[in-house]
């Protein structure tokens, strides 16, 4: 029996683009807030670890959709800021369509009222 309290890890990993993409379209945000913002808007279904958000943002600052600034104080480091690239705005609008379509496929298929 499927429990739906628990989200498939493989179903998490393929929206975590369009989720942080998302989130960093509103504008810089750096770790801990994305974190933070995803919990909120999952309504505490999704709980990313540091150790599951870093590698992504680290990835895909290489692959140009996101860059980062930040840097050492006198005081210690300052949190690193992520914000979207044009690669990164062009790979969100790509993904939502995708979303939406094997959305809008399994409520067909369902049956499932929106």
């Amino acid at each position: 029996m499927y429990s739906t309290s628990v989200i498939n890890k493989e179903l998490v990993a393929s929206s975590s683009r369009p989720l942080i993409l998302g989130i960093l379209s509103e504008g810089e945000n750096y770790g801990y807030a994305i974190i933070q913002r995803v919990r909120e808007r999952s309504e505490n279904e999704l709980n990313w670890s540091d150790g599951m958000l870093y590698p992504i943002l680290h990835r895909w600052e290489r692959e140009g959709l996101i860059e980062s600034n930040g840097s050492r104080s006198d005081t210690g480091r300052k949190p690193k800021y992520y914000g979207l690239k044009r690669d990164g705005k062009e790979a969100l609008a790509a993904d939502r369509l995708q979303w939406l379509s094997v959305y809008n496929a399994i409520t067909r298929l369902n049956g499932m009222q929106t």
